[in-house]
């Protein structure tokens, strides 16, 4: 009765690892196909260029304002001159 218990207890652990194995084993062979590795390439280009392109406009945007700033500060100084001129 007890050889039996342990084989019967051997067998359904051998059994249940088995099936998470190649559970597994699929699951990792679905990650690594090359549409899917295709598809995450792609997904990170495209997350990329994004990045890029936002990071681009933000720098337009800064370099305008700053530009702004330096022409009103230019103004500034014209109009003290231009006061200083005139006394």
């Amino acid at each position: 009765m007890r050889r039996l218990f342990w084989v019967a207890l051997g067998l359904g652990a051998g059994a249940a690892s088995a099936i998470i194995a190649s559970r597994f084993v699929r699951k990792q062979t679905a990650k690594v196909a090359p549409a899917n590795l295709a598809r995450e390439a792609r997904g990170s280009v495209m997350d990329l260029a994004k990045l890029v392109s936002e990071s681009i406009s933000e720098g337009r945007v800064a370099m305008h304002q700053r530009e702004l700033d330096l022409r009103s500060e230019l103004d500034k100084d014209a109009e003290r001159h231009a006061r200083a001129g005139l006394e």
